[in-house]
């Protein structure tokens, strides 16, 4: 008679799933809680421990490290050896293994002290996974219930052996995030590098898209477990389904938002903020930000530090305007029914409620072809500022400067803002000359130049963008400096009349 070892956490549809193994001529082996579940519903169960020959021990820590149950999962019934060596020690097979795993996950991502991280280490489960893993020939493996029916369909109609290899790869993706989980969450808490020998990221699907960056990509939303949340964790209220470039844009724009100051709004469009502001309220912080670039604004992501109330949502409703997602730290309901009433573009756009990001430095990983990238996230040092030229900023200018730095890692290189003290009014972005980057700025911001100041990621290498600026009225930039030409750089500056601020941090974003 064919045997199965059942020993889960998660003990969702495992009742009905025995139930069936049993009807299919199962003998059911079993420990623990999951033994006590399955004979309250009246099935049939022999403890692990009546075939070992030994209790349960150690708090529980060792159940099922046994040659008896080991050597059940492990032996290769195809080989007469093994067979022999099972027949002498008195082994017999265990066919089909169902496990999951302690909830580690669980425990470490709610309120818990080290101890009781390390007893929610599962260690006889992965043992045991891994073994019927790699046993797939003879035996099967079932981690997850959303594969019970499928397996009993596939034990039903005599097809299970080409299930076997699928339901390994499938347990041995399960053991490997486990394990990357525990490893991550121990590193962090031993202080060890992120970044020293082997990283392990762990990542579970969250979303499935229709398509990635175009239609002809793959793609999907996977969640960091121990990541701190953000746009990847937002709670949906309403609106279409997400797409992969939806996701992008509203990481951006809530990445932004969330270093301007409550009430404030970003709009953000092909990874580049168009238009972003600081007023007194959520509706006019919209207004201004979208009255910087209404063109680009269209169709963008607009994104909001605090909880979107009515009158926010009724600027955002007016005619002209369409926006894809709208982010905040919530919305209140006579805010949601607006965009529910807005004909049109209000019935699709997503609204998106998220945590407000924590300032901490997380690891950022980018693919190239063969492996990956990783970095610190652009966390601002704090580097003290010095004005460099003979003319100190105004406070008007100082309060100008601060906010264009804080919008300038936000903008994809090479970069420049033009910002007075409440609002973004220019951007020059991902341009191959920096020069360039200042003529869009300033082209974006018209009239308005003079009063604004520049912000630039990084360095500039010639005075040419610091002349251009000055040319369209410009009088107060802020730089990180670092060129071999800062001198004459200055120089010009102070030529032309311009008060100018060295940070000693670069914001390149590529």
């Amino acid at each position: 008679m064919a045997r199965a070892l059942i020993s889960v956490t998660d003990k969702s549809g495992v009742v009905d799933f025995a139930q069936r193994l049993v009807s299919l001529g199962f003998d059911i082996l079993s420990t623990g809680g999951t033994a006590k579940a399955l004979r309250e519903a009246g099935i049939a169960v022999t403890d692990v421990a009546d075939i070992t020959g030994f209790p349960e021990m150690l708090d529980g820590r060792v159940k099922t490290l046994h040659p008896m149950v080991h050597g059940g999962i492990l032996g290769d019934r195809r080989l007469e050896s093994h067979l022999t060596q099972m027949d002498q020690a008195g082994i017999v097979g265990i066919d089909l293994v169902c496990v999951n795993l302690y909830a580690f996950e669980k425990t470490v991502t709610g309120d818990h002290d080290l101890d009781e991280a390390i007893e929610s280490i599962d260690i006889g489960g992965p043992a045991m996974v891994r073994a019927a893993a790699k046993n797939f020939h003879n035996v099967t493996i079932v981690v997850d219930p959303a594969d019970y029916d499928r397996v009993g369909d596939a034990l039903s109609a005599g097809s299970i052996n080409a299930l076997r290899m699928e339901l390994s790869a499938a347990a041995f993706r399960h053991t490997a995030y486990y394990d990357s989980v525990i490893a991550r969450y121990l590193s962090e808490a031993a202080g060890v590098d992120p970044l020293s020998g082997t990283v392990t990221m762990g990542v579970r699907k969250q979303l499935a898209m229709r398509y990635g960056e175009n239609p002809h990509q793959v793609a999907g939303l996977y969640v960091d477990p121990l990541a701190k949340n953000g746009i990847a964790q937002a709670e949906q209220l309403w609106g279409k389904e997400l797409s992969y470039n939806n996701l992008l844009d509203a990481d951006g724009a809530w990445e932004l938002v969330m270093d301007l100051v409550p009430n404030s709004c970003a709009i953000i469009k092909h990874g580049n903020p168009c238009g972003a502001a600081e007023m007194g309220s959520m509706a006019e912080s919209y207004s201004a930000a979208k009255s910087s670039d209404p063109i680009s604004a269209f169709g963008g992501i607009a994104a909001f530090h605090g909880v979107i109330d009515l009158a926010a949502a009724e600027a955002m409703t007016q005619p002209n305007n369409f926006l894809e997602v709208v982010i905040g730290l919530g919305f209140t309901n006579e805010a949601i029914e607006v965009f529910k009433n807005r004909k049109g573009w209000g019935q699709n756009v997503r609204l998106l409620v998220a945590s407000a990001s924590p300032t901490e430095s997380y690891l950022t990983v980018r693919s190239i072809r063969g492996g990956v990238l990783i970095q610190g996230s652009d966390e601002d040092p704090g580097h003290e500022w010095q004005v460099v030229t003979k003319r100190q900023p105004s406070d008007n200018e100082l309060a100008a400067m601060k906010l264009a730095w804080r919008m300038i890692p936000h903008v994809k290189s090479n970069a420049i803002v033009l910002t007075d003290d409440r609002q973004l009014l220019g951007v020059g972005a991902g341009q191959m000359n920096r020069v360039q980057s200042v003529r869009l700025a300033l082209e974006q911001a018209g009239e308005t130049a003079p009063r604004c100041a520049l912000g630039s990621d990084a360095f500039f290498p010639f005075p040419d963008s610091i002349e251009t600026a000055a040319a369209a009225g410009v009088k107060a930039v802020i730089q990180p400096g670092g060129s071999v030409k800062d001198d004459e750089v200055i120089a010009r500056a102070d030529e032309l009349g311009i008060t100018m601020v060295l940070t000693g941090t670069r914001h390149f974003r590529h």
